[in-house]
């Protein structure tokens, strides 16, 4: 028998700005009112959200959050970046909104964060309360990149993040290719949330430029996936 149920309430400047967007996401729109006050809510399997409308709201000064606990991240991220592309073209990955990758997070269970057109945040985590830390035989470069993680995804501070992985991959310079190509394109994807479009092109040419073996590449078919899709962002006018 249920006992509590708790349902976050978000803001947002107008209930437009964002039930287009969770429609894209796979939410089904289960209220919606104009007047007295602008008010909405949505559903999408055991996640509820509720929204109302405040115009003078700055989605960019927000710091609304809401934790959701699912078994897979990678699972939800699939069926969201799914959603996303055939809604907008694309996966937003800098500015408001945008969502990030499922990545390991030193110190926590990983996942992936979703930053609405409310700058509201949805932080996607596992049911597992201890981290998933990279194992040795990963080599250190994965835990530059979970720590990297740690600070630009979940703190949302890109630039530490950067710092991170620029320490981390001059540090383990030796590293072979294909321990560097999963931090190259997330140093790739931070640059674009910072506005460095340049620092972008050159982090993805030097990705291009690995000496892989198709079964390193195919092995890191997700981070070359990702590559393509930053490349074609990079591209657009």
């Amino acid at each position: 028998m249920r006992t509590e149920t708790v349902i976050p309430a978000l803001p947002c400047r107008h209930l437009d700005d964002v039930l287009p967007f969770y429609t894209a996401l796979g939410f089904d729109v289960t209220y919606r009112q104009e007047r007295p006050n602008p008010y909405a809510s949505v559903r999408r399997g055991g996640i509820e959200l509720h929204f109302f409308g405040v115009p003078e709201f700055d989605p960019a000064e927000s710091m609304f959050t809401v934790i959701v606990l699912v078994p897979d991240p990678a699972v939800l991220h699939q069926a969201f970046a799914a959603g996303l592309r055939e809604a907008y073209g694309k996966i937003p990955v800098s500015g408001i909104p945008r969502m990030t990758r499922p990545r390991r997070m030193q110190g926590t269970a990983g996942g992936f964060s979703v930053v609405d057109p409310g700058g509201n945040w949805l932080r996607i985590s596992r049911y597992k309360e201890d981290a998933d830390e990279p194992g040795p035989s990963e080599g250190r470069l994965a835990r530059a990149v979970a720590a990297a993680a740690r600070q630009a995804d979940s703190h949302g501070d890109e630039e530490a993040g950067i710092r991170v992985l620029e320490n981390g991959l001059a540090r383990h310079a030796d590293a072979p290719a294909v321990q560097r190509v999963p931090a190259l394109v997330y140093l790739a994807e931070l640059r674009m949330r910072t506005g460095d479009h340049d620092g972008a092109v050159a982090v993805l040419a030097e990705v291009e430029a690995m000496d892989l073996t198709p079964a390193e590449r195919e092995a890191l078919a997700t981070d070359y996936a990702a590559t393509a899709e930053l490349t074609a962002d990079l591209r657009r006018p």
